[in-house]
């Protein structure tokens, strides 16, 4: 038996309002929440026409070989960014003229690979083997208003479709649990001198991969408790006098510690590395990762944060990057340090549900760019009231130093003139010099470990 789709109503009347207007087709996406008994779908969004494709897709013979992957793809991967955790990209969908009607197999299932490839190019975290691995494709006739709905497994390229339910509920994530906390982090990422060919992007990301190690194995407090991770995470909640288990409170509190000491049985290394630079990531964020309420696992609610803490950072550094190469902004001289806030994270209310999705602005953008920008990406309009911004803003600061030494422990000695509180910075140090990273083991009976959250 295939899988079962659990679909809020508002996705149904979405698809059944969407207006081919004298196209072919019209492709998107379907976002929402996969579990080990059935998935949820919550929204749906249409990939945005292309100006130069409007004339051509217009003629009712168009093939669906015309179907612009790289346009789709780069459009799921921008829609990637702007989900919290514990929601992805589920699949895609197609909606057809009745003469299509039997074409649309392979457009689906390879535009369905090749947009998960597309999303997973740059996360920091792998899915695991307990995990889902069926994505969903979803078929409609503009005409007959028929539906079929199949799934794929992605990690198998050659997997045959398999028949899935596609079932509406109304109200379907009006009671999705939120968790919700603020982390603090400081990484330290040397720029190698030996690895010229590598990208200032390239670098960072290999410093993520070490500093989200961190990340993984942190223990997290729920509410202040550590839970057992195959637990309910309502576990403890008061029982209505129907005996179901109703959330006093929709929200969780959730506290990350990261080991301080290793164990004794680890072995300690000594690292001297010749570098061209460095870069720190310094400030706080705010994650939210939402579930669906029905007996939700503890290990499931804790994964979403994690993968909300890797991608919210992750996601901020590639944006920047973006935003540098776009104007062009002249680098600094050997000697001297470049400021960078990085942007703050906005979040926007999905109508008729608990769960909010988020955007990225920088201090200069207008909010007017973030209502559009939401508009392009998901095809709904939002009111710029809506928009709650979830950091404080400040001035980006630029400053420079002679200091020809760069070292572990004064790269964060000098700050912007502006205290940063509650935003995210970073700094790239231009100095060249010898950076050794020592990781000393220290012999203790416990682990010790630091509070990454107030």
């Amino acid at each position: 038996m295939g899988r079962t789709y659990i679909v809020e109503e508002t996705v149904g009347q979405y698809l059944s309002n969407i207006n081919l207007q004298g196209k072919a087709f019209v492709s998107g996406l379907l976002i929402g929440q996969c579990s080990s008994q059935k998935d949820y779908v919550i929204l749906a969004t249409r990939t945005p026409p292309k100006k130069e494709q409007s004339e051509n897709f217009k003629h009712p013979k168009a093939k669906l070989d015309n179907l612009d992957e790289e346009w789709a793809t780069e459009h799921a991967y921008q829609v990637s960014r702007m989900l919290p955790g514990g929601l992805l990209v589920l699949g895609v969908f197609i909606i057809t003229t009745l003469e299509l009607a039997n074409d649309f197999q392979n457009a689906l299932r390879r535009l369905m690979f090749a947009v998960e490839k597309s999303i997973n190019r740059k996360r920091l975290w792998n899915f695991t083997e307990e995990e889902v691995s069926e994505r969903v494709t979803l078929h409609i006739c503009a005409s007959t208003k028929k539906i079929f709905c199949r799934t794929y497994d992605i990690h198998d390229p050659k997997s045959s479709a398999r028949p899935a339910d596609w079932k509406y509920q109304s109200g379907l994530s009006s009671s999705w649990l939120s968790l919700e906390c603020t982390v603090h982090i400081n990484i330290h990422i040397p720029l190698s001198a030996t690895s010229v060919s590598y990208t200032l992007e390239k670098n960072t990301k290999n410093g993520l991969t070490r500093w989200a190690k961190e990340i993984e194995n942190g223990v997290y407090l729920i509410n202040g408790q550590v839970k057992d991770e195959d637990c309910d995470l309502l576990e403890g909640q008061k029982k209505s006098s129907r005996g179901n288990t109703q959330a006093t409170s929709h929200s969780f509190d959730v506290r990350v510690l990261t080991q301080l000491l290793l164990n004794s049985d680890h072995r300690s290394t000594a690292t001297v590395q010749i570098c061209s630079g460095s870069v720190n990531l310094k400030g706080a964020v705010k994650c939210r990762a939402y579930i669906h309420s029905s007996k939700p696992k503890v290990k499931d609610a804790v994964q979403a944060v994690k993968r909300d803490i890797l991608n919210t950072v992750a996601d901020r550094c590639e944006i920047l990057f973006e935003d540098l190469l776009l104007n062009e902004i002249p680098e600094k001289k050997d000697s001297e340090k470049e400021f960078h806030i990085l942007p703050h994270r906005v979040f926007i209310p999905l109508p008729g549900s608990t769960v909010m999705l988020c955007d990225y602005k920088f201090d200069d953008e207008p909010a007017e760019e973030i209502r559009d920008h939401f508009m392009e990406m998901l095809d709904h309009a939002i009111q710029i009231e809506d928009l709650k911004i979830a950091e404080e803003i400040n001035t980006a600061c630029m400053s420079s130093s002679m200091n020809s030494q760069a070292s572990l422990d004064n790269t964060d000695d000098e700050q912007p003139k502006q205290p940063i509180k509650t935003t995210m910075l970073l700094k790239i140090q231009q100095n060249i010099g010898v950076i050794a990273a020592f990781t000393v083991a220290v012999l203790a009976a416990g682990i010790s470990f630091h509070y990454f959250s107030d």
